[in-house]
């Protein structure tokens, strides 16, 4: 596989993998092997991971069947912590690290349990943090914190949390610029079929637009979700934003309209004009239905001037691949 040298080590580039089941929400990557035998990476090592942004994680026994892929695993969480996706190429060297003596964490909101340092420490024993990491917690009362490593002791690249580090809460709220929940793709069991279409028709076009610019042809506009409620249409398109690292933006059909003449199509043009401002973007219209019903349905001349809005703009998208919109609805 390719490599790099640097002054601190050297480098190989490696393509980011799903993680296994078993793995989310540990902080385990696990390495081709026959990559990992060249870097004289074991069980328990920490390695660097590079994409857009820089991680740490400890690496765990490889699987056979992953020999000459040229593979990292590791989970959604790892991956926004690099800043990179599925697919993506990284570089990863091994390092040394540190057990850490006390590290301070600060949550995106104010938190309203107290007391939690030790649950905190449990939850993220023996894990790699770097200074930045962002780290979902999920508590017994079902709601899930996101916390940043705001610093630790003593001073290294990254520290392993063992049973004697000192866990501390900042009882400053960290200013997290990020609005849309913390969703991967881990977080969704039971379709990775849907996930898998999702990804060649939205997530492609949108971080590799060139491909499709090289052979001449449209990128995907429009995706529509269909199934009952629950059923994780939502979900699913929250996780493509963050997993995309793109501008996110999304609205319920029924705040789009409204009882003035032509307000509802001046919001649809708003939404549309922040998207382009923004690009690359997802527009996520919930519950589409409610202002696009089948066109024997459309009886309300509001309704259809909607429609014909809503096409328009969607025809009149320019930069191809930029901007995808997501439509979720019950029924079809």
């Amino acid at each position: 596989m390719i490599h790099s040298s640097s002054k601190k080590g050297e480098y190989f580039i490696l393509r980011v993998g799903p993680a296994m089941k078993m793995d989310v929400g540990r902080g385990i990557a696990r390495i081709d092997p026959i990559i990992a035998q060249k870097m004289g990476i074991t069980s328990g090592d920490v390695v660097e991971i590079v994409g857009k942004k820089r991680t740490f994680a400890i690496c765990w026994g490889a699987h056979p069947e992953d020999a000459g892929k040229g593979l990292i695993r590791i989970d959604g969480q790892i991956r926004q912590n690099a800043g990179v996706g599925m697919d993506d190429k990284v570089k990863v060297r091994k390092v040394s690290s540190r057990y850490a003596k006390s590290v301070v964490l600060a949550p995106t909101e104010p938190l309203r349990i107290q007391g939690v340092e030790e649950y905190l420490k449990n939850r993220l024993k023996h894990r790699a943090v770097a200074k930045g990491d962002l780290i979902p917690v999920n508590f017994i009362t079902g709601k899930t914190v996101n916390f940043v490593v705001t610093s630790f002791q003593p001073l290294a690249e990254a520290v392993i949390i063992n049973e004697d580090t000192n866990v501390k809460v900042s009882a400053k709220v960290y200013a997290e610029s990020k609005t849309i929940p913390y969703v991967t793709y881990d977080d969704i069991g039971g379709l990775d079929n849907a996930i898998q279409k999702i990804r060649e028709m939205v997530e492609l076009p949108l971080k590799h637009p060139e491909l499709f610019e090289r052979l001449g042809v449209e990128a995907p506009k429009g995706v529509l979700l269909h199934g009952p409620p629950g059923c994780g249409k939502t979900l699913l398109a929250k996780a493509v934003a963050n997993e995309t690292n793109v501008h996110f933006i999304s609205i319920s059909g029924p705040e789009i309209m409204s009882k003035y003449y032509g307000e509802s199509e001046q919001r649809l043009r708003r939404l549309f004009e922040e998207a382009e401002e923004n690009a690359p973007s997802i527009i996520f219209i919930d519950e589409l239905d409610s202002i696009a019903p089948k066109r024997g349905e459309v009886t309300g001349e509001v309704e259809k001037r909607v429609v014909a809005q809503l096409l328009a703009l969607m025809d009149g998208l320019q930069s191809r691949g930029k901007v995808v919109v997501i439509g979720a609805t019950n029924r079809v």
